[in-house]
């Protein structure tokens, strides 16, 4: 188990109680920004996504509070990955991946040009049935 005082890998300690405010209430704000765009969220996949970075958000904000600090506790070091972190960082890092899907694959640049999942099944489909 690790005590964690920064953010993702340990950047930006906040070792004296100004920082560690100053670190809730950032992420505050940024969970607040991501729980409006959910609220207006148009795709299942969005929300999902959303959801996932919010609730990791405000679980690393709670262990901010309590113990000024976050818990990290999920060490794969013996499989050569050096991270040690919690379920809260992977419910984001999730959430991110998918909403970099999400905005990629299913959103169009310009009104009528389809999405990028469009032109991959165009590009690489199997017929007019795929």
């Amino acid at each position: 188990m690790v005590w964690n005082r920064g953010i993702s890998f340990g950047l930006f300690r906040a070792d004296n109680d100004l920082a560690r405010w100053g670190l809730v209430l950032g992420m505050l704000i940024i969970a607040g920004v991501f729980a409006s765009w959910l609220r207006t969220a148009e795709r299942r996949l969005t929300g999902v996504a959303l959801g996932l970075v919010v609730g990791g958000a405000l679980g690393n904000v709670v262990d901010r509070i309590i113990h000024g600090a976050v818990v990290d506790f999920l060490d794969f070091s013996g499989l050569y990955f050096p991270f040690v972190f919690n379920v809260a960082d992977s419910a984001i890092t999730v959430g991110a991946v998918l909403l970099a899907a999400d905005l990629l694959l299913f959103t169009e640049s310009k009104p009528g040009e389809g999405t990028g999942w469009a032109w991959l099944k165009a590009r690489f489909g199997r017929g007019s049935g795929s």
